[in-house]
């Protein structure tokens, strides 16, 4: 019953973070859809993880190669979401307050995703792979 109470909670929270994407796009005083963009980084973080366990295997209790590689992959997928709505209100494409909605759903969903792996990425008994 745990594992049901995280899976609601975790979505939950990446609804509430799809909201601040969607706020940032979709009020009046804002009005343009480029910060939408930032949804490629949401489906791209998670892959160079999944790659990794899938690659890599959990004999060696040191530092893995592969799993410090989709670290850095990852690392660099996550501050290019942090970074594209600073750029884009530099530009003026959009405006700062666009760029603050974004900046927080970027911290709720990256955190959402951050908590899935937490939770559902122990190898336990109940465990993502199961779904």
């Amino acid at each position: 019953m745990a594992g049901i109470k995280a899976l609601v909670s975790l979505s939950f929270s990446g609804a509430i973070g799809l909201t601040f994407l969607l706020l940032s796009c979709a009020l009046e005083q804002y009005g343009v859809y480029w910060p939408m963009f930032v949804l490629i980084f949401y489906i791209l973080s998670p892959i160079p993880t999944f790659i990794a366990r899938r690659l890599s295997d959990d004999t060696e209790s040191g530092c893995n190669a592969c799993k410090e590689l989709a670290y850095f992959f990852t690392t660099g997928i996550v501050v290019s979401a942090f970074g594209l709505p600073i750029v884009l209100a530099r530009n003026y494409t959009i405006q700062w307050g666009a760029c603050g909605l974004v900046m927080t759903g970027n911290a709720v969903i990256f955190l959402t995703i951050l908590g899935f792996f937490f939770i559902f990425g122990r190898g336990d008994d109940f465990s993502w792979e199961q779904w």
